[in-house]
């Protein structure tokens, strides 16, 4: 079978490993996820007991949960090397440097501004902390990546990677949480305009958004998260 990946919305950050799906160019499955919905429910945690997106159900009929986890799943099957590179190559390294900076300090720092958003009783001066803190962190984050980014249009060796798609899956967040300008980190900028012009993004941001357009056909289609649960549920 071919595997199927269950993307969140809104705004999850699933939406880099679309857009990977689409760059390495092999027949895949969707499965939509309502993170503050379905996500949530106890049926839920049949494919991942800790209520979280991405999963991906692999051909094995497996799900196999964590972004980096279903980075490196990916990066295996990749023969053409189209978003990776040589295992024992210098680029390879960087790729794995980065992917696991964005994946950790990166992403981590939006915690506290997504906790502020999502308080289910109002606590204004705890919701204050929470945006300060985690402007401040997101804002740190940010700085230390600009000084590793590199001046390419990409994040590793002059051509797209896994590196780039997650990356793309969480920065657009530092507008979404109005922490800040893009423009503030010139290198971090230049690389999203460069990813995010790329038909591939545009087909993962359609298809968050609740469209189903054409893409480059490798996507099969869409699988009802039901469905999902109780073929591939444990």
């Amino acid at each position: 079978m071919e595997p199927i990946l269950l993307y969140g919305h809104p705004a999850g950050s699933s939406l880099g490993l679309v857009a990977a799906l689409e760059w390495l160019g092999q027949p895949y499955w969707l499965s939509r996820v309502d993170m503050l919905g379905d996500m949530r429910e106890p049926a839920y945690a049949r494919i991942n007991a800790r209520h979280e997106t991405p999963v991906l159900i692999t051909a094995a009929g497996a799900p196999l949960t964590e972004t980096m986890a279903i980075a490196a799943h990916l990066e295996a099957r990749d023969g053409a090397r189209r978003i990776s590179f040589d295992p024992l190559s210098a680029e390879a390294d960087r790729m794995h440097q980065l992917m696991a900076f964005i994946n950790t300090g990166f992403t981590g720092a939006f915690s506290p501004l997504w906790t502020a958003l999502e308080l289910p009783e109002a606590d204004p001066a705890y919701e204050a902390a929470l945006r300060r803190f985690g402007n401040d962190a997101v804002r740190n984050r940010h700085d230390k990546l600009e000084a590793i980014a590199g001046d390419g249009p990409w994040l590793v060796g002059g051509r797209r990677s896994l590196a780039d798609a997650l990356l793309v899956g969480v920065a657009r967040w530092l507008e979404f949480h109005e922490v800040d300008a893009a423009s503030r980190w010139p290198r971090i900028a230049a690389i999203r305009d460069t990813v995010e012009s790329d038909p591939a993004f545009a087909y993962a941001l359609a298809i968050e958004n609740g469209e189903r357009p054409a893409g480059a056909g490798h996507c099969l289609g869409h699988v009802e998260l039901a469905e999902v649960i109780e073929r591939f549920g444990r």
